[in-house]
């Protein structure tokens, strides 16, 4: 990315074992920005708007959100629309990254404000390729939040 060091990865998602993956095969494709992990969508819009755990932590200017929809608490399409109807954090790239891949969700997603919907691959590898493609897309980028 662009200044890579300045924009700050949220990845929300709530599987561990998903979100070990996806952190390590960005990191093998030369992702080495700074990867906050929000297990619901509860924390995810605590840790943007520094509320609850993070109520008092300074907020992070550029943020890119890696957001699955299958969340605990408030789920990903909830996630989305608060982030995208509020004006503090509307210009912040939602980049989901789902099991899902029924049109009429992939469609709810960018009407919701996603910039680039990605279907997880239940294969290893072809989602080990998927993420290391999604990381080759992030280095590409150029992200500002409008700070």
């Amino acid at each position: 990315m662009n200044r890579a060091h300045d924009v700050t990865i949220l990845l929300v998602e709530d599987d561990p074992g998903h979100g070990r993956l996806i952190e390590k095969n960005l990191r093998r494709s030369s992702i080495t920005n700074d990867i906050v992990t929000a297990t619901n969508g509860q924390v995810a819009l605590d840790y943007l708007y520094g509320e609850g755990d993070y109520a008092g932590n300074e907020r992070v200017s550029t943020l890119l959100a890696l957001l699955d929809l299958n969340l605990p608490v408030l789920d990903g399409y909830q996630v989305l629309e608060r982030v995208k109807a509020d004006d503090r954090t509307k210009r912040i790239p939602a980049v989901v990254l789902t099991t899902t891949d029924d049109p009429r969700e992939v469609s709810r997603c960018y009407d919701l404000g996603c910039c680039v919907y990605v279907t997880k691959p239940v294969d290893y590898p072809q989602f080990a390729e998927a993420i290391r493609r999604l990381g080759l897309f992030l280095s590409i980028v150029t992200v500002s939040n409008g700070e």
